[in-house]
């Protein structure tokens, strides 16, 4: 690989700001933000709106589309069966 092209990767902090979820992982983005980890050391904070704990889709909380699709929605507009 070439030298001094690629950007740094280091340990950063995730929090989602919906629900309070901090995870610990890797990552290249920076931050000027840090916050002190259950370890002991300080690493960058990343705040993020949305995460797995907040998502719908892993939360189970979805909604149903009770309209159904476009056709659904057309022969319900236009009183076809």
């Amino acid at each position: 690989m070439k030298q001094d092209i690629h950007p740094g990767y280091q340990k950063v902090v995730f929090l989602d700001t919906s629900s309070d979820y901090k995870f610990l992982t890797g990552s290249t983005q920076t931050s000027d933000e840090t916050i002190e980890w259950e370890d002991g050391n300080t690493y960058p904070l990343i705040r993020v709106e949305v995460s797995s704990a907040s998502h719908p889709f892993y939360t189970g909380k979805q909604k149903a589309d009770k309209a159904g699709g476009r056709v659904d929605r057309f022969k319900k507009k236009y009183n076809l069966s």
